[in-house]
């Protein structure tokens, strides 16, 4: 690599918590492993666009990865993109490359062209802009159906990048500080990451949490938290003074217990424990549950690719609060005042029609390979689901022998990482 470029810049576009976790930062990872003479010349950025399903956490998250040397702010995004405008003036060097990973590929080629870089871009499904950018890794060959037979050279199959994330994951490594064995039956409970879904996902698993909880006491329940997201914050959404679902019978309330020695947990009045893991990320964690309950997002495909059974939930007891579509819709559902009345009719609309969100095993394998559960369902109906499944193993062996396939093989962020480092500029 003696040719390359000594002095280049690499910048990342990249917009919610998803891209960040699952492909901005095992990309940075391997290419701090993998090539760190490369690495240790180049100026690394990460620009943030604004995105409807951000958590507001993003910049905090993008700051923590090691090796980054400047992060733009989502709200200072469109002044560099219409402008260039940074609040510190940054400077850029001569050379350098720009690599998709989140948001709009457009932001890519408009920045890569302003700033005179190379373009690389990953796609899942659609790959666009094929004229003006360098080169495409593509997660599908099923993609080069959908692109003229003259840019197919700028395409290459990388895979799904969120498959390699098992192979960091060690599963037995965390429970010795849980308290726990190999033996110990745990479910995990992912309730989200963003405001408006920790609102009705907080309470709605520590019921979920606490109806178990009496049927098998056995079970030990942990909620991995969010990065950026505080316990304080976290055990906001448990208090019925801070959270008005609770008081309307939404879910359960809890405490926020934090021992001296040991692992802080949220107590529920019936004295269900529900451990609070802050590491991240949560992978060593995650490998461990029989089967976790979540909600649709990133989580869905962080889950299938450590094989882990999971429960997907989508309650529509408020669908005033869910606000997180894309486009015109998302506009429309966050706009001040009228916001709330479009959220209800827009996700009426959409559950009337048949159309609902989808969790990514079942999107990729075009059926229900885990379930999903939408409608008014009660956390006793959820609780009950588990219990079956619980019951019968070799109905979770089943689902984790289906995600184990379903995920593929690993290598995909090697091969990303190659297509940047070939695409990055000569110094001759």
């Amino acid at each position: 690599m003696s040719n390359v470029f000594p002095d280049a810049e690499l910048v990342f576009l990249s917009n919610g918590p998803g891209e960040l976790t699952t492909w901005v930062r095992p990309v940075l990872e391997e290419l701090q492993q993998s090539q760190p003479r490369l690495y240790s010349g180049l100026r690394v950025s990460i620009l943030l666009s604004p995105c409807v399903h951000a958590g507001g956490y993003e910049l905090h998250i993008a700051q923590n990865f090691a090796g980054v040397d400047r992060v733009l702010d989502p709200d200072q995004f469109f002044p560099f993109l219409l402008w260039g405008n940074t609040p510190d003036r940054w400077e850029w060097r001569q050379q350098g490359v720009v690599v998709f990973l989140g948001g709009d590929q457009f932001y890519a080629v408009a920045i890569g062209k302003r700033l005179g870089y190379r373009i690389v871009t990953y796609a899942e499904w659609s790959v666009r802009w094929l004229p003006w950018i360098d080169h495409c890794g593509v997660a599908r060959s099923e993609v080069f159906a959908k692109v003229p037979r003259r840019y197919h050279s700028k395409l290459t199959v990388v895979g799904n990048l969120i498959t390699d994330i098992r192979a960091s994951a060690q599963p037995t490594s965390c429970l010795s500080d849980l308290g726990w064995d190999t033996e110990t039956e745990i479910v995990g409970l992912l309730p989200g990451s963003k405001p408006m879904k920790l609102q009705v996902g907080v309470p709605f698993c520590l019921a979920i949490a606490d109806h178990l909880h009496r049927q098998r006491p056995q079970t030990r329940f942990i909620i991995p938290v969010a990065p950026g997201l505080t316990l304080k914050t976290l055990a906001a959404y448990a208090k019925p003074a801070q959270n008005p679902l609770i008081t309307k019978g939404a879910g359960s309330s809890a405490t926020l217990v934090q021992p001296p020695q040991g692992i802080p947990y949220l107590q529920t009045p019936q004295g269900c424990q529900i451990k609070l893991w802050t590491p991240y990320p949560a992978y060593d964690l995650l490998a461990n549950c029989q089967i976790c309950v979540t909600t649709v997002g990133a989580n869905t495909a962080e889950l299938t690719a450590l094989a882990v059974p999971m429960l997907v939930v989508i309650p529509t007891q408020h669908l005033d609060l869910i606000r997180t579509w894309d486009g015109l819709w998302g506009l429309m559902a966050n706009l001040p005042i009228l916001g709330t009345p479009f959220a209800s009719l827009i996700n009426g609309l959409i559950l009337k029609q048949g159309l609902r969100l989808r969790a990514w095993p079942n999107i990729w394998a075009q059926q229900e390979i885990v379930p999903e559960l939408v409608g008014e369902v009660s956390a006793q109906a959820i609780c009950d689901r588990l219990q079956a499944l619980l019951e019968t193993p070799t109905d979770l062996q089943h689902i984790h022998q289906v995600l184990q396939t379903l995920r593929g093989n690993t290598g995909s962020v090697q091969r990303l990482v190659k297509l940047i480092v070939d695409v990055l500029p000569s110094g001759t």
